[in-house]
């Protein structure tokens, strides 16, 4: 419960401003542009969210539960766009889908069409393909946690419902899915934030949501106190939907009681049905990560004199340490929590844990603030204690150091890795803390030699998740990171937002290779988790 609230002291600093007064602002906001921001965020949100569930599930027990040409290969290769920021795919479907860019100029040639009056093409800066780049990086969430819930369900709950008769489809849908619903839940929450969260791409498309209005008022108008209260209007929104969904499982319980695990049989598909499981699932891949990747990589390669510079191994360096440590970090922390909401289940402590994983609703410079000020005023405190006992300033401790940037992205980034460790372990019958107990483990040692064997493929999943979070974080880096200590995300901020594409596809190659190796040895690790 410490650790919870001392997480939480950012959020509840941003919740806090709810009580202040923002003067004229926020009447000026709720009379135009409040109606906009919600619509615009909802829509988003249900496009993006039906996407995701759509995708990820259907993918995730395609190459769990059945067997079709690549299906092998497709278990890793769907992991691939998590590893790339949305924002590269908004800069570069536009560059890729723009009248002067390639699609457009290969159709106008081999049409003879000579502009733009003589055809219609849709347009990709809008809500509609500002929700298409959210899906196509934010479903390896759904994806990751839904595959992980199909490997750990026993193989007796599949061979009863075909003892009794039920096609492969049926046992899907009145088996593996309602018991795969805790991650499928877990995985949906994270898209829905990182949604709602989104700066680069629906700013680049002219989409205005809560977001863009938070920023907005906090950059271009100065207004801090209007700024966060739309924050914690944002996150008084997540909070409600987290709340509906697990009010809406009532008394279900998720857990396998069987002791019986054993290797899953697949299901051979027949070649038509192979050739659809192949397209349903290689689509988001292509779309995804091969398509805007490959014309990354064609810039990167047609400037590859300038592409690389003196600055990039620092700028890598930094990144990877930063991911790293914030990765480790992270996951102790998660399983910290989850395991003390299992022992003490009282409403004190699922609050305190509710209110720490509720960073991923907040815009990363929002964060940033929340925690630059109370650090600020503990510096502050602390120097003017030393001076006055010891007659020495110790000046800024804290504040603008790599300490106060990795307490941020813990604060951001959190809620990733708890949900996945919080899914795992919930799927850990009771019976086994008894049986541990009744052997003379007490709550550690039962935590060390009983759960965390068995939740070892979600806690994999929760430091991958975060590593690669980390590596594409962006606005709380802009305004945290100490001097001169620039990352990978950040170079590519600069470039990408002055135009320049070119200059900014090697940087954000490298955010995409660093992601690779991780999210391969993720796919093999669950793969073989049973």
């Amino acid at each position: 419960m410490a650790i919870a609230l001392i997480i939480a002291i950012p959020i509840l600093f941003v919740f806090s401003s709810v009580f202040t007064k923002s003067g004229a602002v926020w009447q000026h906001l709720a009379s135009t542009v409040l109606a906009n921001y919600i619509v615009n965020s909802c829509c988003l949100m249900l496009l993006v969210g039906t996407g995701v569930c759509l995708i990820g599930v259907g993918t995730a027990w395609l190459v769990t539960m059945c067997r079709f040409w690549g299906s092998k290969w497709l278990n890793w290769l769907l992991l691939l766009p998590l590893a790339a920021p949305a924002y590269l795919l908004a800069y570069s479907y536009t560059a890729m889908l723009g009248y002067f860019g390639p699609v457009q100029t290969v159709l106008r040639n081999l049409f003879g069409w000579s502009g733009v009056d003589d055809y219609w093409f849709p347009e990709i800066r809008s809500l509609g393909g500002a929700a298409i780049m959210l899906l196509l990086v934010l479903y390896p969430y759904v994806y990751l946690l839904a595959r992980v819930a199909f490997l750990e369900q026993s193989v007796c709950t599949i061979e009863a419902s075909r003892s009794l008769g039920c096609s492969p489809w049926r046992s899907f849908f009145t088996v593996a899915l309602p018991l795969a619903r805790p991650a499928i839940m877990a995985g949906l929450a994270l898209a829905l934030m990182e949604t709602l969260n989104d700066l680069g791409t629906v700013e680049y498309f002219g989409v205005n949501t809560f977001t863009t209005g938070i920023y907005r008022t906090w950059l271009g108008m100065g207004e801090r106190s209007a700024a966060a209260q739309l924050a914690a209007f944002l996150m008084v929104f997540v909070l409600i939907l987290i709340v509906l969904e697990r009010r809406s499982r009532n008394a279900a319980q998720y857990y396998d009681r069987s002791s019986s695990i054993e290797r899953l049989t697949p299901f051979q598909l027949n070649p038509w049905h192979s050739l659809l499981a192949l397209v349903f699932c290689l689509l988001p891949v292509l779309l995804g990560f091969i398509i805007p990747g490959g014309y990354l990589l064609q810039l990167t390669l047609n400037n590859l004199d300038s592409a690389f510079d003196g600055d990039f191994g620092n700028l890598a360096q930094h990144s990877f340490i930063l991911a790293i440590i914030t990765a480790i970090a992270a996951l102790l922390i998660s399983v910290i929590m989850a395991y003390g909401e299992r022992l003490e289940p009282n409403w004190l402590m699922k609050t305190a844990v509710r209110i720490a994983a509720m960073g991923y609703a907040i815009p990363g410079s929002v964060i940033a603030v929340g925690v630059l000020i109370p650090m600020a005023g503990l510096d502050n405190i602390i120097d003017r204690w030393m001076r006055s006992t010891f007659n020495f300033s110790t000046g800024l401790l804290l504040s603008g150091t790599i300490f106060a940037l990795i307490f941020a992205y813990l604060v951001r980034f959190l809620a990733v890795g708890f949900g996945s460790v919080e899914s795992s372990l919930n799927k850990i019958s009771p019976s086994l803390d008894d049986a541990s107990r009744s052997l003379g483990y007490g709550s550690t040692s039962t935590l060390w030699n009983i759960h965390t064997p068995l939740m070892s493929g979600g806690l994999l999943t929760s430091t991958i998740l975060v590593f690669v979070d980390v590596m594409k974080e962006l606005p709380a880096t802009l305004v945290i990171r100490p001097f001169n200590f620039d990352t990978l995300g950040i170079r590519v901020y600069q470039y990408a937002s002055d135009e320049r594409l070119a200059e900014a596809a090697a940087p954000a190659l490298a955010i995409v290779l660093v992601g690779i190796i991780p999210v391969i040895l993720l796919s093999w690790r669950i793969t073989h988790s049973r």
